[in-house]
């Protein structure tokens, strides 16, 4: 979000509202499609992109196409970016040293990662996982205080929105680029609505009907986009801080927290980015381990899984000394590549989703808690799950 208000101006804003909106949508299809064709596993089921684009379309080769774009981006581009965002929140500290601090904090960083995906640490993932919610919503509480005590501002704030985002210099100019560019690519970068990778882990739920799932994944792009990083919008435009890009991403939010609440205010983000930094690292590691699985038509051998992991870890350490621009840059072509075959993909499947909720809503109106059943709505591909 502060990258996008950084680089793109205020009225990014209502751009990443505009793609939230209609990211909600691709959401529930691609997650509900997700739950159709999820497989039986020895634990629980999984699933994604990969799987209903074989079976419902009958095309390996474009699913595989799709499931290496995955690797690349979560394995390498997103991983990559997330170990810098979070090395960019110690900037503020007296011993930060752009020469060396990164290439420590990344160390550190890989360390800990590589010890988890090797099979150690499930304590320290257990209790991230857990305090990760705890955060977040206390995040927004801040983000809420600091929106109250500038109350007066609010107004400004929202008319600031509008204004640049329907101005013609920052619609096709912005600071060093156009809002709109700014705000759809990332609102894509933080809800991931129709690129392909939530409907991964949605597929692992255990429900009575896809569009239950569906539905969830749907709310979550709102709970994202609308809350959380309006949140962070609205701290960051009330603060008094202007934008500038040496400020782009988690340095605005910390300056614009000092600014409000006192010195030393971003310690608070810098230890919440600690969190969702990690817990986000071994996320996009469990999508890509589903998508490795796929490519090869099985959980790869311990060698192969042993080279993968230490070249997960490395990646990370990487990441946090390369430059902002090449990381965003390469991130945003790497979705990219997932979201041109994804998207039609779930327009061509769409249909398909919409019978699923119309079968929902009419046991729904029946007053019984909706199951499903694949051939109620004409599917007859062979299926692990949904049959009678």
């Amino acid at each position: 979000v502060s990258t996008a208000l950084c680089l793109g101006g205020f009225g990014s804003m209502f751009w990443m509202w505009l793609a939230a909106f209609l990211g909600g949508g691709a959401a529930f299809v691609e997650s509900t499609l997700a739950q159709v064709y999820k497989k039986r596993g020895e634990h629980s089921s999984y699933g994604g992109p990969a799987y209903y684009i074989e079976s419902a379309l009958h095309n390996r080769f474009v699913a595989i196409i799709f499931a290496l774009a995955l690797i690349c981006t979560y394995g390498v581009g997103f991983n990559m970016l997330c170990a810098y965002n979070l090395q960019s929140t110690f900037s503020g500290f007296t011993f930060y040293n752009p020469a060396s601090t990164p290439w420590v904090i990344g160390g550190v960083l890989a360390v800990l990662v590589g010890w988890c995906i090797f099979g150690g640490g499930r304590r320290i993932i257990k209790a991230t996982s857990a305090l990760v919610p705890l955060m977040g919503l206390i995040y927004v509480v801040v983000a809420l205080i600091v929106v109250i005590m500038n109350i007066g501002l609010l107004p400004s704030v929202f008319d600031t929105i509008f204004t640049q985002a329907f101005d013609f210099e920052a619609i096709f100019g912005g600071f060093t680029g156009s809002c709109v560019m700014f705000g759809i690519k990332r609102g894509l970068f933080s809800n991931e609505a129709g690129v392909g990778s939530a409907p991964n882990a949605a597929a692992a739920a255990d429900v009575s009907h896809p569009v239950k799932q569906g539905l969830v994944q749907m709310f979550s792009v709102f709970i994202d986009t609308m809350i959380l990083c309006t949140a962070t919008a609205f701290l960051c435009m009330s603060s008094g801080v202007a934008p500038t890009k040496e400020l782009a991403g988690a340095p605005f939010v910390q300056a614009s927290l000092d600014a409000t609440l006192g010195s030393g205010a971003g310690v608070f983000l810098t230890i919440s980015m600690l969190l969702f930094a990690f817990t986000t690292l071994l996320g996009n590691l469990y999508y890509v381990d589903n998508c490795l699985a796929y490519v090869n038509g099985k959980v790869p051998g311990k060698l192969f899984m042993t080279v993968y992991r230490t070249f997960a870890a490395l990646v990370i350490f990487v990441g946090a000394g390369l430059s902002m621009d090449l990381l965003w840059n390469l991130a945003d072509v790497l979705m990219g590549c997932m979201a041109i075959i994804n998207l039609p993909v779930i327009v061509i499947l769409g249909s398909q989703a919409m019978a699923c909720l119309r079968d929902y809503e009419s046991q729904r109106n029946e007053g019984k808690d909706p199951v499903f059943y694949a051939k109620d709505i004409g599917i007859t591909d062979s299926l692990d799950y949904w049959q009678k």
